[in-house]
């Protein structure tokens, strides 16, 4: 019997799950996927918004805020990158101007640190390639950006760490409330909790379902990236929004903590929750909306494309209460953007609603907030590069060339808590694959190395999801099959 079953293994779910195991409590996570940050999570623009977009006195306003001011203590915490870089919305004529102002006088009403409306001149002083179209802007300078792959694997290895259990591959099937307790049913067998925490992402409705709620449902909403070579890098400073939409924030331009710069998102709506298919009409509206913020930027250099399902609520808030279908059933559905900004606040405000349902709540004298783990081969100096070959002699080999990730990181991704069981788990834990080639020279020694580490057949080795096996068979066993024509 646990105490707390947390269902869904994202940004959300990993903060609520490192938050609870500050405290005496038997909890567990149940994630659908192979690995932690399989949904939304791994799929997003990656940025730490400021908070002067969700409007004046809704849940998302206050956690946006309180969200973005608890980032850089969490990050140091758990050693991942954040850079505080600021951000920019733009206008290109005097009605948007007005949207501006707007969002400045509502940043202000949220509480939101750093707002300054700037100039035609001032923008193109701190973004010279920018488009001369641009009239005005409001610069926030308390935005930022992060890895929210390795946020999201810190947080859950932090929160193993300190006593949480992980199950991957546990797909909840249905839950029955019994006295008091919740029976609950997954792939891999039952669970009872005295608590249960959908923090589902794009099923959270269908998980509230099965408890009888019908209080919000998800409107599933697709968005495309384009990310471009680290060649292009030095072609933008901040993250670079145009006027906000109905829909959302709006293609943006921004560089990614790793030096390459993201364009997008795309806000399709669609009927397949896992449709995360990249189309040729999506990425030229990326591109078309980039070049409207920055002319001259070249999309040729695009290293990859990618697409993530939102879930965005029919209530166009964050649906965070407990339920009144089920009592100690707590909802944290509907978390679209800023839900990675906001992640951090989102699990102190469960805490809250999970001791006024009346969970007993006793700190650990213990708890160790840090999570450390070596630095990057590839960010080492000569000397550090030698010390560590001299420690591991498995750093002496280069798996992947165009990210200088070693044998060594490879291996650590895979055997720390939450390790990665997936070729593309490793590549989001320690980049193999995220360069020029996209894994053409290292995916192969990814899965040689994935198999004799986790002990499997290379062909039990998969790509990313269930059933997305790298190597269906051998070719020399095939030869000799008949082919029907």
């Amino acid at each position: 019997m646990f105490d707390v079953a947390i269902i869904g293994a994202g940004v959300v779910g990993a903060s609520i799950a490192r938050e609870l195991s500050k405290y005496k409590l038997n909890s567990v996570v149940l994630e659908k996927g192979v690995e932690v940050c399989q949904g939304t999570t791994k799929a997003n623009s990656a940025i730490v918004h400021g908070g002067y977009d969700a409007l004046e006195g809704t849940l998302k306003a206050k956690l946006n805020v309180q969200g973005n001011k608890m980032y850089e203590k969490l990050c140091n915490e758990l050693d991942v990158h954040f850079k505080k870089i600021g951000s920019l919305v733009l206008a290109f004529n005097y009605e948007e101007v007005k949207t501006l102002e707007e969002l400045y006088e509502r940043g202000i009403t949220n509480g939101v640190d750093g707002l300054k409306i700037l100039n035609k001149e001032e923008v193109k002083e701190i973004e010279p390639n920018v488009s001369d179209e641009v009239v005005s802007a409001l610069y926030c300078s308390s935005a930022g950006i992060v890895c929210p792959f390795n946020l999201t694997v810190a947080l859950m290895e932090n929160a193993i760490i300190n006593g949480v259990q992980l199950e991957t591959q546990s797909e909840v099937l249905d839950i029955n409330k019994e006295e008091d307790y919740f029976n609950i049913e997954t792939k891999k067998g039952n669970i009872k909790a005295k608590y249960v925490i959908n923090a589902a992402g794009v099923y959270a409705d269908k998980i509230n379902n099965m408890i009888g709620g019908d209080e919000y449902y998800i409107i599933p909403r697709k968005g495309e990236y384009r990310v471009l070579d680290r060649s292009e890098g030095s072609i933008v400073k901040h993250v670079l929004f145009q006027c906000p939409t109905k829909k959302g924030k709006g293609v943006l331009v921004t560089p990614t903590v790793h030096g390459n710069v993201l364009l997008g998102p795309t806000a399709n709506e669609v009927e397949d929750r896992e449709d995360i298919s990249i189309t040729y009409d999506g990425l030229e509206f990326v591109t078309k909306f980039a070049k409207k913020t920055m002319p001259d930027i070249n999309t040729y250099k695009t290293i990859t494309s990618f697409a993530g399902v939102r879930a965005t609520p029919n209530t166009k808030e964050f649906m965070i209460f407990a339920s009144n279908k089920a009592k100690g059933f707590i909802n944290v559905g509907g978390i679209e953007s800023p839900g990675l900004t906001a992640a951090p606040a989102i699990a102190k405000y469960v805490i809250g609603i999970l001791k006024e349902e009346g969970l007993k709540l006793d700190e650990k004298e213990d708890f160790n907030p840090y999570r450390k783990k070596d630095k990057p081969f590839v960010h080492m100096t000569k000397e550090e590069r030698k010390e560590a070959i001299a420690k591991d002699s498995r750093h002496s080999k280069i798996i992947c060339r165009c990210e200088t990730t070693t044998e060594a990181e490879i291996i650590d991704a895979i055997h720390r808590p939450a390790g990665a069981r997936t070729v593309d788990g490793v590549k989001r834990r320690v980049r193999p694959g995220m360069g020029r080639c996209q894994g053409g020279f290292c995916g192969p020694r990814v899965v040689e190395i994935l198999a004799r580490e986790l002990n499997i057949d290379m062909q039990e080795v998969l790509k990313d999801y269930e059933n997305s096996k790298m190597i269906l068979g051998k070719v020399k066993e095939s030869r000799g099959e008949k082919v029907e024509i």
